[in-house]
């Protein structure tokens, strides 16, 4: 392999891990504009897995915006990121794959309240999967074709026993 195509593969390595996490903060931040702009014109997405939808960007966005209303804070993490180029790792094409765990803690909101008030004393609620990507290099950079969401595990809020009034 020459330097010159090893610096190619380092930069697409570098784009791709930027699409990835644009995606993230996309979500974190609810800017579904910017959601909607990392997808391929005919990428989807599949959150089935954590009890969601599967469907193209514009579909998706629209139930993320709606569903992720419940929590006034989003935080998650995308790690262990295994990103493979075209056939066996060699950079034959202009698709890439990436398989990633994810942690996504949130808090929800208080009292149906977004950012007001005190959001320390609402209840947390935690979940962690694998995200497995699809990417293509397109006129416009690389862009999603495929986000499927792999849920493992989830923590909800505990409940509090109620207090007995004699």
């Amino acid at each position: 392999m020459t330097q010159r195509v090893e610096l190619a593969i380092v930069m697409d390595r570098l784009a791709v891990d930027e699409v990835i996490t644009e995606y993230a903060v996309a979500v974190d931040d609810g800017d579904w504009e910017a959601y909607r702009k990392l997808f391929a014109p005919d990428g989807r997405a599949d959150y089935r897995s954590a009890g969601g939808i599967e469907g193209n960007a514009e579909q998706v966005a629209g139930w993320l915006a709606e569903s992720l209303q419940l929590f006034s804070m989003r935080q998650h993490l995308i790690v262990n990121r295994r990103i493979r180029f075209g056939a066996l790792d060699q950079h034959t094409d202009d698709t890439a794959r990436v398989q990633a765990d994810y942690v996504n803690p949130m808090r929800f909101a208080k009292d149906g309240e977004s950012d007001e008030g005190d959001p320390s004393t609402a209840p947390d609620f935690v979940c962690g999967g694998r995200y497995a990507f699809g990417l293509l290099r397109t006129d416009d950079g690389w862009r999603l074709t495929e986000v499927v969401v792999e849920e493992k595990w989830r923590r909800l809020p505990e409940r509090r026993p109620q207090a007995v009034v004699h």
